[in-house]
């Protein structure tokens, strides 16, 4: 009988650590859900380089760029004017989410539009306004060696499609 109490008391306790859990996955999910559900009518929040330009240019202060990329700016090339850098493996540590404003645009931009796109559901889901910056450093400055890497990594692949 003792036996029995103990295997009872035990699978109890499982229970009561599992089923919540499964429960928070299933908000979590739903809440990403949500999210990604309106990124086509929010123009999947990317944003082009001459827009971002344009934003420079005017002076306007209602955004942030943060370069992603996993290499300090400084050894790729350069950096976009004002921009901080957090490489996209660290923004969600307290930290560097404590560097992002939450009243502004937050614009992530990393070599070529890959990376940047790993961090803006997490970003939004937490309340930021996250955008990327489409096609990365690769469509801000001309002859970018990302670019070229990236061509070069792809190859000329020609595999076959449906039509």
């Amino acid at each position: 009988m003792k036996r029995l109490s103990v295997v009872f008391i035990a699978a109890f306790i499982s229970l009561s650590l599992i089923v919540p859990a499964a429960f928070a996955a299933d908000d979590l999910a739903k809440k990403l859900n949500d999210i990604l559900i309106k990124a086509p009518s929010e123009g999947h929040w990317q944003i082009k380089a001459a827009d971002l330009n344009k934003m420079i240019t005017e002076k306007k202060t209602d955004f942030v760029v943060v370069d992603v990329r996993p290499t300090p700016p400084g050894q790729q090339g350069g950096k976009i004017a004002g921009s901080i850098y957090i490489p996209y493996n660290e923004i969600l540590k307290a930290e560097n989410l404590k560097k992002l404003p939450k009243d502004k645009k937050v614009i992530l931009a990393c070599v070529t539009g890959q990376t940047q796109n790993l961090p803006v559901v997490a970003l939004r889901a937490l309340g930021y306004k996250a955008y990327t910056l489409s096609f990365g450093m690769s469509s801000w400055a001309k002859g970018y060696l990302g670019a070229k890497v990236m061509q070069d990594a792809i190859g000329g692949a020609n595999y076959p499609v449906e039509k």
